[in-house]
């Protein structure tokens, strides 16, 4: 499994957590079934978004990095989630990079203009397949996604950077395509296939990744191997605050570190199971305060019992996991449970119960 990282230029936000919250409960199901899954989670340490943020702070990009890289994994081991098998950084693998840029390059899929390297799209039949959008909305998406679809310099208004002349400020390394850095999609690409081979069994991010993101991705890994880039594409849905777009430039994103002062971080983990993967939602004050008190009636309920892992409970959790990761029924029955309003409790059923917590990564120990 590959889930696209973080940026590291800002904190852990409730849209990181909904999002990678996501997959570990997909990798424990997988796990719980008797697969075997190996997870890698990429750092993007350079790109468009993480150097103007450090020139505004005054610091080396990398350091920058470092810290936020530091605040998220602490962050990620608070809401207790697998640990990646692999964490690779963009800033390790441009030598691989390099390496898909050529093979691209060979193949006829790229041109450059002022020292500029694209991929040139109307070489790749299938694109747009992932996304289903029009030419127009796919414009429209790149536009607002750190593409440049009104370039002069693009024969096409979808084709994408692969390598770029970095500016005077910039980090930059020396290739064939001169000195600079890669274009954002290129990355993940070179991480995923080092790590993982031609093809993923399954490959996941947030729901604005579909484009262009990932559907560049497609492009670029399919040109190069002939092979399918992933069996299954999986992305969680977005999250708004109280009725307004989460978002760094309005100034109201949630932190995750600071929500961990307010609540234990099983609730956060609670609370957004409370939402569909798929579906945007918005996250209102009261959810922290709520779900630490259903926290604490789970755990109650608990009672310290040994998990029981079979039984009808907790297969009942099984079947939701399974119709597609139905989180909000899993949490709606096990808080059932709890209460006393499903079958009367007593310690096989709270074993189930904390058997059914530790499935979907809930310790409900007291």
């Amino acid at each position: 499994m590959y889930v696209c990282g973080i940026t590291p230029y800002d904190s852990t936000h409730l849209g990181h957590a909904a999002t990678y919250l996501t997959y570990d409960l997909i990798i424990r199901r997988l796990e719980d079934i008797g697969h075997e899954v190996e997870l890698v989670r990429n750092y993007t340490d350079v790109d468009d978004s993480i150097l103007p943020k450090a020139r505004e702070l005054g610091i080396d990009f990398l350091e920058l990095a470092e810290m936020e890289m530091k605040r998220f994994k602490d962050d990620m081991r608070a809401l207790n989630t697998v640990a990646p098998a692999h964490e690779p950084r963009a800033t390790e693998s441009i030598e691989a990079m390099l390496r898909l840029i050529k093979k691209l390059q060979s193949a006829g899929h790229t041109y450059e203009v002022e020292g500029t390297t694209y991929f040139d799209v109307s070489t790749f039949p299938g694109y747009g397949k992932l996304s289903g959008y029009s030419s127009k909305e796919m414009v429209a998406l790149a536009r607002e996604r750190g593409g440049n679809p009104d370039s002069k310099n693009q024969r096409n208004p979808l084709d994408f950077v692969l390598w770029q002349p970095s500016s005077e400020d910039e980090p930059k390394w020396e290739s064939a395509f001169g000195a600079g850095r890669p274009g954002w999609h290129i990355e993940c690409s070179a991480m995923s296939m080092e790590a993982l081979g031609e093809t993923i069994d399954i490959h996941g991010g947030g729901g604005d990744l579909v484009f262009p993101h990932h559907e560049c991705e497609i492009a670029q890994s399919e040109s190069i191997t002939g092979q399918l880039c992933s069996k299954y594409w999986i992305h969680a849905g977005l999250v708004a605050y109280q009725g307004t777009k989460m978002s760094k430039s309005l100034g109201n994103l949630v932190f995750v570190s600071e929500l961990r002062k307010e609540i234990d971080p099983r609730a956060i983990r609670l609370a957004l199971m409370a939402h569909h993967y798929r579906q945007d939602f918005e996250w209102f004050d009261e959810e922290g305060p709520t779900a630490q008190f259903d926290l604490e009636l789970l755990v109650s309920a608990c009672d310290d019992a040994e998990p029981v892992w079979s039984g009808n409970l907790i297969n009942q959790v099984r079947r939701f996991l399974d119709d597609d990761l139905d989180a909000p029924a899993v949490r709606a029955i096990m808080l059932r449970e709890a209460s006393g309003k499903g079958d009367e409790l007593g310690v096989v059923r709270a074993g189930e119960l904390r058997a059914a917590g530790l499935l979907c990564g809930l310790d409900l120990a007291g």
